[in-house]
């Protein structure tokens, strides 16, 4: 039978997260092998030891976080209910979509979707990495990946940021809304937005990602109307270097200082739930908050699977597919560092 309609396949890119506390250390070795986290002179030959000493030791730090929920990370599940959604909307819109998941750091790895990719057959090919903002640490370490595994020379389209769209903007609001709705008063509690920090030096080299997430807090309060206060914050830093600031830690105690009773965590930089909102937000900083006298703690959920969210990305998608297609792979190495191991060691979380 002759096909007569184009096949798009559709490559949903995340970094991953161990399924089993006996997955953390190999997971985490994985990510110390990544030459676009950690680069060096004669990292071929050093950066294989390099990465045994750091995930075994950084894996007996970070079990508690992933004992806390339940042993594993969801993010494999959510991405998967995420690509079948998502595969679901397009066909609904007529198209011939066949979703796939790559996980950088764990299964499915991005060989194992490409794979699939191949058996499909498709015509032509939608890269979208599930980080709303660049950085060469996320976006470009997972589309570097992708091209130098992918042999074929099929049309590609390719998808480095989403921040700014519309309906991905209204999800997120939605989410907000729906965790300032169980406070007593919604107009009250401070709302703290909450991303991934990365290291200074990352962002001296010209990377984007500090000034699209402060972009995207903007546009949120712009198109949510909460007349709370509201300030930025970043997790999971580790080391002594410099990182984005103020920490959330630091946040939790500013406002603690400054008699806050109330506060929605918004996680502004994650579409999944997983280790970093679901341990990291939700079981510790709850936990600090409630210690520093803050009385009423909430986290906005995960957008996941939220019908406005695939329908932003169904967007997404067919707005890809309306530019010009292109054989390479573009990738954006403005802010591509010679990263500093703790900010793998952060990464590892999940």
């Amino acid at each position: 039978m002759t096909r007569t309609a184009r096949r798009v396949g559709i490559v949903l890119f995340q970094l991953g997260g161990p399924d089993t506390l006996e997955a953390i250390e190999p997971f985490l070795f994985n990510l110390f092998c990544d030459p676009d986290i950690i680069d060096f002179p004669f990292a071929r030959i050093g950066r294989k030891p390099l990465a045994k000493l750091i995930s075994t030791t950084r894996a007996r730090k970070v079990q508690h976080h992933y004992a806390t929920i339940g042993g594993g990370s969801p993010i494999r599940r959510h991405t998967e209910c995420q690509a079948q959604a998502l595969e679901d909307e397009l066909r609904n819109q007529g198209l011939d979509a066949h979703c796939f998941v790559a996980m950088r750091y764990w299964h499915p790895f991005t060989y194992e979707a490409i794979e699939k990719l191949q058996a499909s057959q498709c015509d032509e090919i939608v890269l979208l990495p599930l980080y709303p903002q660049y950085s060469s640490t996320t976006t470009g370490s997972s589309l570097n990946e992708f091209r130098r595994l992918f042999p074929n020379e099929v049309p590609f389209h390719c998808v480095e940021t989403f921040y700014r769209n519309p309906m991905y903007l209204d999800a997120v609001v939605e989410k907000v809304n729906e965790g300032l709705s169980r406070f007593p008063d919604p107009d009250r509690p401070e709302i703290v937005f909450s991303a991934h920090s990365i290291p200074m030096s990352i962002i001296e080299k010209g990377d984007p990602y500090q000034r699209q997430i402060e972009e995207t807090v903007r546009l949120l309060t712009d198109r949510g109307g909460w007349r709370n206060p509201h300030r930025l914050c970043y997790q999971s830093k580790v080391g002594a270097s410099r990182w984005l600031q103020p920490s959330l830690h630091q946040t939790l105690r500013q406002l603690a200082a400054e008699r806050a009773r109330e506060m929605c965590v918004v996680p502004v930089a994650f579409v999944s739930d997983h280790v970093e909102t679901l341990g990291e937000i939700d079981h510790e900083a709850r936990g600090e908050a409630r210690r520093l006298g803050i009385m009423r703690f909430e986290m906005s959920a995960g957008l996941n699977d939220s019908p406005k969210f695939i329908q932003a990305l169904g967007q997404i998608v067919q707005q890809a597919l309306g530019r010009a297609a292109d054989t390479s792979i573009p990738i954006d190495n403005a802010g591509r560092a010679l990263a500093e191991p703790e900010y793998a060691a952060a990464a590892g979380l999940d």
